[in-house]
């Protein structure tokens, strides 16, 4: 005869179980006829207070941005209805993470976005409040914490070497140097404008790579992000030469903001996503050879690292960290269902929850692919994903506060 005890143990166990397969609630914040996504993982798309989400509108899908396609910016009013506030719009932009379009950190009411104007692709700062908007000659991809500084590649060159993360409209003028010494990586001063070559294609070159010869190879830099204060950003250095002509390698770079003190975080030639954890961590998706193909939390110019989740996260997706950094919130790409699966997961108790699974049509796929891209709201009570589950791309809220975050 069962024991109380046993029985007891056994609904606590059942519990558990129903309560991890209980999904949070979600619901969409745009609606058709036209599609609404808002692309990478890493930007701000919350302003400070929560209230207001960005994002893109278009009315077509499934094939890639001529230079005569704009796409409208824009913001939906969390607290009144969804509505949609439109902003302005954008000739320089792509599938996977739009125009980069995000807020501008430290600041309550500007955004920002890239764009194509005199045959050139350019920066707009504009104040949603007041609608003054000024224009920098130049394109940003990432901000500073302060918002003080941009950053950028050439995505010109982007789009030449990985359709799908550059902008239509303008070509390579070094589309057959396989490693300009002109072109590369550009710091923007976010009040004047001016740009600086700070580190060129041929410099990343002549940092050494023991893994693998590049010298018949073309390059190009890809994915930038600044740590959390601001000193030192990540970059990623592809190429595709060789063995690598159906693909490409990669090596994971940090440096200073002022282009110096360059560091080789991952030369293993795998590194896919990434987030900074803080200062000096780094989160990657990476092959090492402690465990393969992992999650791995790196230290900044440092040999340490060390496998996240490795039972748990054994798949790719696009991570962060909520705020506190106790969760790691994260996806995946379709899974044998094609469903992206949604999750967070906490390092301290190896524990994960699911926040849900959206079902990706088939049509969605390569450059054209809908991502999830989860992102989250200041105080960390919600997530915002990219998601064709209803039959277009659209934006949807998850609401998390019943999770004990």
């Amino acid at each position: 005869m069962t024991s109380e005890f046993t029985r007891r143990k056994l609904f606590q166990s059942l519990a558990a179980v129903w309560a991890q397969d209980k999904l949070p609630p979600v619901g969409a914040i745009t609606r058709g006829p036209k599609y609404h996504w808002f692309g990478y993982y890493d930007k701000l798309q919350f302003d400070p207070s929560g209230r207001y989400a960005l994002g893109m509108e278009t009315d077509f899908e499934h094939r890639s941005p001529r230079a005569d396609d704009a796409i409208k910016v824009g913001m939906v009013d969390l607290k009144d209805n969804h509505r949609w506030i439109e902003l302005g719009q954008s000739r320089a932009w792509n599938w996977q993470q739009g125009c980069m379009l995000q807020w501008v950190p430290g600041s309550k009411s500007e955004v920002m976005w890239n764009d194509r104007e005199g045959g050139r692709f350019v920066c707009h700062i504009l104040d949603v409040k007041t609608r003054k908007r000024r224009t920098l000659p130049n394109p940003v991809y990432a901000l500073s914490p302060d918002g003080r500084w941009g950053v950028a590649p050439d995505f010109r060159r982007l789009n030449d070497c990985r359709p799908g993360y550059g902008y239509a409209g303008l070509p390579d003028p070094n589309r057959d140097v396989a490693v300009p010494d002109n072109a590369g990586l550009w710091r923007i001063d976010m009040k004047t404008g001016r740009q600086k070559l700070m580190f060129s294609f041929a410099d990343a070159v002549k940092v050494p790579n023991p893994h693998e010869e590049m010298s018949d190879a073309k390059h190009w830099f890809n994915h930038l992000l600044f740590n959390t204060d601001g000193s030192r950003f990540i970059f990623l250095h592809r190429w595709r030469a060789g063995r690598h002509k159906q693909s490409f390698a990669t090596r994971m770079f940090t440096i200073g903001r002022d282009g110096k003190d360059p560091y080789v975080l991952d030369p293993y030639g795998k590194t896919s996503h990434f987030i900074w954890r803080d200062r000096e961590h780094v989160l990657a998706w990476a092959w090492h050879p402690s465990n393969k193909d992992k999650f791995y939390l790196y230290r900044d110019r440092t040999e340490k690292v060390e496998a996240i989740g490795p039972d748990v996260m054994t798949v790719n997706g696009h991570c962060t960290y909520l705020p506190g950094n106790r969760w790691i919130l994260n996806d995946t790409y379709p899974d044998k269902g094609r469903n992206q699966n949604v999750y967070l997961y906490q390092p301290a108790a190896n524990r994960r929850v699911w926040l849900g699974h959206f079902h990706s049509p088939k049509e969605y796929t390569g450059e054209w692919r809908c991502d999830t891209h989860p992102r989250f709201s200041p105080d960390g009570n919600f997530v915002c994903i990219d998601s064709a589950h209803a039959g277009g791309r659209q934006m949807y809220l998850i609401d998390i506060r019943g999770i004990a975050v």
